[in-house]
């Protein structure tokens, strides 16, 4: 299960950002996970809710943006929706693709409760 590996590394990124920010505990994350990234989302949330334990993201609010495939047919120029790798174009029958969107795994936001008072 690499969704265990790839929950790991995203608390790491975290924790380190929490530091440099200088400390404190995440409130929220927030993710963008492509279509075609190769996670499974059952599979994720499972290590999600393993991997937090004890960490600063353990209390955070998990938003995920799932973001659908897109590709362009290199033979027409044609942008269109794709659900695996191998979808053919949709007007001409093209096998080849190049893929515009879908392949995301990225944090993109963090939101941070400072522990410090004041």
């Amino acid at each position: 299960m690499h969704e265990l590996s790839i929950v790991m590394s995203i608390i790491e990124i975290a924790e380190s950002e929490i530091n440099k920010a200088g400390g404190g505990i995440a409130d929220e994350i927030e993710l963008d996970i492509g279509t075609l990234s190769t996670i499974e989302m059952e599979a994720f949330d499972f290590a999600w809710n393993q991997g937090i334990r004890g960490s600063l993201l353990e209390d955070a609010k998990l938003h995920v943006n799932r973001i659908e495939g897109k590709a362009k047919c290199l033979d027409c120029e044609l942008e269109f929706p794709i659900e695996n790798y191998y979808d053919s174009c949709p007007v001409c029958g093209g096998h080849f693709n190049q893929i515009l969107q879908g392949k995301e795994l990225k944090v993109k936001t963090i939101t941070i409760q400072s522990t410090v008072d004041g």
